[in-house]
């Protein structure tokens, strides 16, 4: 066990992948919150945590946490991360880390101002093939970067009162699924300097398919695909001049990639082997920041978090998704 202790902030599905992976990595859970007395306390027993508290407040409140996970629905994250800086935790915040960039910066002022670590859980970054891909690429082994695709397209829900479907809790395919490919783009290429894109709504006005074409500063070029009413291919490719990198699907969990050259030579094949989800990456990352006394991700900083969020903000202004009372 770490001297680092988690709180959990909700049970919901992603609350449990992340604390199981947590448990694989043998870190310290000390509590967990929910507004549901009855499922903190099934979540405790069912992890072995040894505090269960009825309300996000007492969670936060609660003086054997150091660091929160913020496991809520986006459209809560800025109220429920704010509450946790502002009780002196620190945060990890599930992506996306805001409902807009409006928010985001907020966050970040609070956590700056409190010397406080605020950290995305992007947790793709933090993941050993992604970190092998960041090598290569800075290696200079693909030559120029020319382009990077990708999608992250599931099946998920046609039900008007699911969460991705619903505006109020910030619903659509973008915020839920399309971050992941917009965070991976941003990673190879930078921030863009120019978006296009186009999408399909649902009836309750989220968007269930977003495409997006973005040029880059040096000319490089990116796309991505998002949708939540069909299952794709789920890779991903980045393509160099001297060389290329196809990631497997699903590209943005431990997978397989290969370095291929123009004429198909492959020159390098990676296979992820990882314990659990991977989700203890982004943890384990924080731990160390916190351990070296930093308070900001150098593989993802708050203020690129901010920047993503804002570059949404415009694919949603594009495609015509209006969130209640935020446009």
């Amino acid at each position: 066990m770490t001297g680092l202790r988690w709180g959990i902030l909700a049970t919901g599905g992603i609350a449990h992948a992340f604390t199981r992976d947590l448990r694989t990595a043998g870190r310290t859970v000390a509590a967990v919150g929910s507004r549901r007395p009855e499922a903190a306390q099934a979540f405790a027993d069912e992890y072995g945590i040894p505090r269960a508290h009825s309300s996000y407040e007492a969670l936060v409140g609660d003086p054997d946490v150091d660091i929160v996970y913020v496991a809520t629905p986006h459209s809560r994250h800025f109220e429920d991360a704010a509450l946790a800086l502002q009780a002196g935790k620190h945060v990890l915040i599930e992506k996306p880390v805001t409902l807009d960039a409006d928010e985001a910066q907020a966050l970040q002022d609070i956590a700056a101002d409190a010397g406080l670590l605020a950290m995305e859980a992007m947790w793709t970054r933090y993941l050993p093939h992604m970190v092998r891909i960041r090598e290569i690429v800075a290696a200079g082994t693909l030559g120029e970067v020319r382009t990077v695709f990708a999608d992250h397209t599931q099946r998920i829900s046609a039900d008007p009162q699911h969460r991705l479907n619903a505006l109020a809790l910030g619903g659509g395919a973008l915020l839920d699924l399309g971050v992941y490919p917009m965070s991976f783009i941003w990673d190879v290429l930078g921030a863009p300097t120019g978006i296009r894109a186009l999408g399909r709504l649902a009836d309750t006005g989220a968007d269930s398919e977003v495409a997006a074409s973005m040029v880059h500063a040096g000319g490089a070029v990116s796309s991505f695909v998002t949708s939540s009413r069909g299952a794709g291919p789920n890779t991903a490719s980045i393509v160099g001049a001297d060389a290329r990198i196809d990631i497997d699907r699903v590209w943005y969990t431990p997978t397989a990639f290969r370095v291929v050259t123009p004429d198909g030579d492959v020159l390098e094949e990676y296979r992820s082997e990882v314990d659990g989800r991977g989700m203890q990456y982004q943890a384990l990352y924080a731990e160390k920041l916190l351990a070296e006394g930093r308070t900001d991700s150098d593989l993802l900083p708050f203020a690129e978090s901010v920047a993503i969020m804002a570059a949404l903000d415009e694919i949603r202004a594009q495609v015509g998704v209006v969130y209640p009372d935020k446009d």
